[in-house]
């Protein structure tokens, strides 16, 4: 007799769509048709006919060929509207077809695009699916008003001893990184992202050097700091529209993750190569050059940028903007206007990389406008005793070189010149080291407390080296 044995059967129900995904796009997306022609193309411009379309809004130009190109629109001559591609410009031809697709640039943001690298359009560029379940928002969006922005109150941690000691920031502070090309800006932003206590990092590569994406991603950033991270990348060769968007992309992603209650880092690299390319689509658009070359939208646009960077009610977006100075000139146009938008700035100076102190960051000229709200006395105290003592040295230090400084004239001076191998190995971090905030700190005020200690055995050292009448011994 046979036996009927009860078996299990799992029924496999399919996931539902989000119906707030669904709702966003049915609200966004367009309920008619509007076609135009292409009438003249100059250089990377693009000048339309028999349509209209908002400031900011995507098209899409069709070639004979039946390639498709997207574009956006940043003027008007007349009536008619300027584009400027997003994409490589294929063979337009007077008369090709234009379609608006989209009134602004739109992405697909959610937690799925951690540890993913994309374009300037949320468009995978690691070979690998796009993550479902994802929200639509704006790539351009405006900042929080000032009276949304709550006071900066709580330290931010980077991982860097000599910016957790001698410049600490805050979460939701905004920071520029001023160097020179080469000097080490990216193996910051690296550290930055390793050592950082932050629930997620959005990087966003504008005008980056193709190699150098991968290397980043690779080298650089890591697995680790990659898991957590999303990494928007557009490179040098990519049109100047696409290399603005990505630094609008980046922030947006930051912007979701910020409003769902997350403390999020966002490194920008560079913010001078998004100015670059601004400047090429407000030229194109028939704008005036003014300051360099640089046209007024230019200096509209930064403020924009940064302003969108900051503390909220729901959460925080702590930004380091790298800063690329021409000929390490730091009074060059975008770098004065972003000293003025910023809330502190950091400079990477080439004579310290070159005697392999790293990171190379300049103390006396960099400064953290938020750091007195940020520690307690003592450390405020060990700071400013630290920086005297580097301005001390500096100032004499072409004397101290050549030595024609006489120890013993001035007790400050000889404090500098005691604690300054000391505090040079405090400045110094390998690339691989995370170092705590509160370690840092404390690190700090030991040292410059071990001051009068450090004085006395150098006193003593140069007694040893003296006869009983006070003569030099030859040794």
């Amino acid at each position: 007799m046979n036996q009927v044995t009860n078996q299990e059967f799992c029924i496999r129900i399919p996931a539902l769509p989000n119906v707030s995904v669904i709702e966003d796009r049915l609200r966004e997306a367009l309920h008619h048709r509007v076609l135009g022609r292409v009438a003249a193309v100059t250089g990377e411009s693009i000048e339309l006919e028999g349509i209209t379309a908002p400031l900011g809004a995507i098209c899409e130009v069709r070639s004979s060929n039946g390639s498709c190109t997207k574009s956006r629109v940043i003027g008007f001559r007349g009536s008619r509207p300027i584009l400027a591609p997003l994409e490589v410009m294929d063979s337009f031809a007077a008369g090709d077809s234009v379609k608006l697709v989209q009134n602004s640039l739109q992405l697909r943001v959610g937690d799925a695009l951690c540890g993913r690298v994309i374009d300037a359009f949320g468009r995978p560029l690691d070979g690998l699916a796009m993550p479902g379940n994802l929200t639509n928002v704006k790539a351009e969006q405006n900042p929080p008003t000032s009276m949304e922005r709550p006071p900066i109150n709580q330290p931010f941690q980077t991982g860097v001893q000599a910016i957790d000691g001698l410049l600490t920031c805050g979460q939701g502070q905004r920071i520029g990184i001023f160097a020179g090309s080469g000097i080490g800006k990216s193996t910051l932003l690296g550290m930055l992202a390793k050592g950082c206590h932050a629930d997620r990092i959005v990087i966003g590569l504008v005008g980056e050097r193709g190699r150098e994406v991968k290397e980043f991603v690779d080298n650089i950033l890591g697995e680790e700091g990659l898991s957590r991270s999303v990494v928007v990348a557009a490179t040098s060769d990519t049109p100047a529209a696409q290399r603005v968007s990505a630094a609008w992309t980046a922030t947006a992603i930051a912007e979701s993750f910020r409003d769902q209650g997350q403390h999020v880092l966002l490194l920008l690299d560079s913010v001078t190569r998004f100015a670059m390319a601004q400047r090429e689509i407000g030229l194109a658009a028939g704008e005036p050059p003014t300051t360099r070359g640089y046209p007024p939208s230019v200096f509209h646009e930064l403020p924009r940028l940064v302003e969108r960077a900051g503390r909220t009610s729901l959460g925080t977006i702590t930004a380091f903007y790298t800063v690329l100075v021409e000929g390490d000139d730091q009074n060059e146009p975008i770098a004065d206007s972003l000293r003025g938008l910023l809330d502190g700035h950091f400079v990477l100076d080439r004579a310290l990389a070159e005697a392999a102190q790293y990171p190379p960051i300049d103390i006396l000229s960099s400064l953290s406008r938020l750091q007195p709200n940020l520690v307690d006395q003592h450390v405020s105290d060990a700071v400013s005793k630290a920086r005297q003592y580097l301005a001390d040295y500096r100032r004499t230090e072409d004397l101290i070189s050549i030595g024609a400084y006489r120890k013993g004239n001035d007790e400050k001076i000889d404090t500098a010149i005691a604690i300054r191998d000391s505090m040079r190995d405090y400045l110094k971090q390998d690339f691989r080291q995370i170092c705590s905030l509160d370690d840092a700190q404390q690190s700090l005020v030991e040292l410059i407390n071990q001051a009068p200690r450090l004085l006395q055995d150098n006193q003593m050292a140069d007694m040893s080296r003296l006869d009983p009448v006070g003569t030099s011994v030859n040794l």
